[in-house]
C-alpha cells in the first residue's frame, strides 16, 4: 500500500501549516483558548475559507476529501498550533449526519422490512445542516458521552420516546466540546433495551435553542471550553431522527472512529511541536560552558523520544489507512491500537520534554507546558490507553 500523500494533500498540509505558523501564534491561540467563547470565530471562518473543514468530508457530503489521510493531514497541522476551534465537533456530528443519510448505513433488507414503519429517510433539513457544517456557517457538537458511560459507546441512559409526530428526549450528556457555542447537537438516546445494549440506540439532530435544552459551560484544563448538556422534555419532530430508530450504534462507531483518527493525528502534530521546541532548547541552553544537548545522557533520552514519536506516527498512518475498511475487526483494532499508542507515547513525550527543559518547562508563558497538557488530555478523549488496550485484545479474541 502506498502511504505517500497525494499532491492535493501535500498542498493542503503545507497551506495549513503556514497559516498556523503565520496567523495562529501561541499568544493568539492562548488569548482565544481562555476567552469567554473558547475559540476564535474569525479564525474558524478563515479555516473554512482555506478548505480545512471541507477536507474532512467527501464530495457526496459537500466536501472534497473525507478519507482517513485527509482527516489526519488537517488535524496534524491543527495539533502543531494547539488549535481550539470546533473541528472535532464538526467532524463527528457531520460524519454522523452523513453516515445515517447514506443507504449503506441502513440495516439489511430483512431487518428493514420489519422496521419499515420506523424508517427515517434523510430530510432536506439534515442535508442543509450538513452543508452549513461543511461551510463553517453552523457549529455542531456530538453529544454522546454521559457521566457514567466510562468510554463505552453502547452505554446510553438518555431516553427518547415517540409521541405522535414528535420525539421526547430526557437525559444528560457530559463534556460536550464547544457545547456552549454549538448551534446544533447530534444526540444519542435509548429508544429500546437496556442501558448498555448496542441495539436500541437512536440519534437525533437537536437545535441548541430547542425548549428544554440546558447548557452549563466550563473551561477545559488544556484550553477551550465544553459544556454539560441537560435535556428535559425536549420535543423534536419525527424528522429529527437520524437513520433508523434503534439502529444508531453503527453510526456512532463510524463517527467516533473518525474522531479517534483526528485526535491521534492532532497528538502527532503536538508531539512534533514539543520535539522541535525541546531540540532548540538543548542546542541553546548552556551549562558548564557548553550546550546541554552535547551531554550524552540527554542525547539518549531525546533519541528515545524521537523513536517513540515515529512509532506513534506509524500507528496513525495505519489507523487512517484502515478507517474505511469494510472489515469491522480490522478497522476497529487499528483505531484502538493507534489510540493506545498515542496515549502511551503522548504522556512519555510530555514528561520527557518538560524534564529536559527543567523547571522552566512548567511555566505558563512557555508553550511547551500547554502542549504537554493537551497531549495528556487527548489520552482521555474517546477512550484512554487502558480502555483501548483492553478493546484491542477483546476484538482479537472475538
Amino acid at each position: 500500500m502506498n502511504f505517500e500523500h497525494t499532491e492535493d494533500r501535500r498542498m493542503l498540509s503545507d497551506m495549513l501549516q503556514r497559516f498556523v505558523a503565520d496567523q495562529y501564534s501561541f499568544p493568539v491561540r492562548d488569548k482565544h483558548a481562555h476567552s469567554a467563547e473558547g475559540f476564535s470565530s474569525e479564525h474558524w471562518a478563515r479555516y473554512a475559507e482555506l478548505g480545512a473543514i471541507g477536507a474532512l468530508f467527501t464530495e457526496t457530503d459537500g466536501g472534497f476529501g473525507g478519507a482517513g489521510f485527509d482527516i489526519s493531514v488537517v488535524f496534524e497541522a491543527l495539533g502543531r498550533g494547539l488549535a481550539v476551534e470546533p473541528f472535532l465537533g464538526a467532524l463527528m456530528a457531520g460524519s454522523a449526519i452523513a453516515h445515517a443519510s447514506h443507504p449503506a448505513a441502513s440495516p439489511s433488507s430483512a431487518s428493514a422490512s420489519s422496521a419499515s414503519a420506523s424508517a427515517a429517510p434523510a430530510t432536506s433539513d439534515n442535508h442543509a445542516i450538513l452543508a452549513d457544517i461543511v461551510s463553517g456557517e453552523r457549529i455542531a457538537a456530538f453529544a454522546h458521552g454521559e457521566p457514567e458511560s466510562f468510554y463505552e459507546l453502547a452505554r446510553v441512559a438518555t431516553q427518547a420516546r415517540r409521541e405522535g409526530e414528535q420525539w421526547i428526549i430526557d437525559g444528560a450528556k457530559a463534556v460536550v466540546a464547544q457545547g456552549e457555542r454549538a448551534d446544533v447537537f447530534v444526540v444519542s438516546a435509548r429508544t429500546l433495551g437496556d442501558v448498555d445494549d448496542e441495539h436500541g440506540i437512536s440519534l437525533f439532530v437537536i437545535p441548541a435553542d430547542a425548549a428544554g435544552v440546558q447548557r452549563r459551560g466550563f473551561a477545559l484544563i488544556d484550553g477551550g471550553r465544553a459544556a454539560e448538556l441537560t435535556l428535559n422534555d425536549v420535543r423534536v419532530p419525527a424528522g429529527a431522527l437520524l437513520g433508523r430508530v434503534d439502529e444508531g450504534y453503527a453510526t456512532i462507531e463510524h463517527a467516533v472512529g473518525r474522531g479517534i483518527v483526528a485526535l491521534c493525528a492532532e497528538a502527532v502534530g503536538a508531539m512534533d511541536a514539543a520535539r522541535d521546541a525541546t531540540l532548540e532548547y538543548l542546542r541553546t541552553r548552556k551549562q558548564f560552558g557548553m550546550p546541554i544537548g552535547s551531554f550524552q545522557a540527554l542525547q539518549h533520552r531525546m533519541a528515545d523520544v524521537l523513536l517513540e514519536i515515529e512509532q506513534a506516527r506509524s500507528a496513525v498512518i495505519n489507523a487512517a489507512a484502515a478507517l474505511d475498511d469494510q472489515d469491522r475487526r480490522t478497522r476497529e483494532r487499528a483505531l484502538s491500537a493507534a489510540k493506545y499508542t498515542i496515549g502511551r507515547v503522548g504522556i512519555l513525550v510530555a514528561e520527557e520534554c518538560i524534564q529536559l527543559h527543567g523547571g522552566i518547562g512548567m511555566t505558563w508563558e512557555l508553550p511547551l507546558a500547554h502542549y504537554a497538557k493537551r497531549l495528556v488530555m487527548i489520552d482521555h478523549q474517546l477512550g484512554d490507553e487502558d480502555f483501548h488496550l483492553e478493546r484491542y485484545v477483546a476484538l482479537g479474541q472475538n
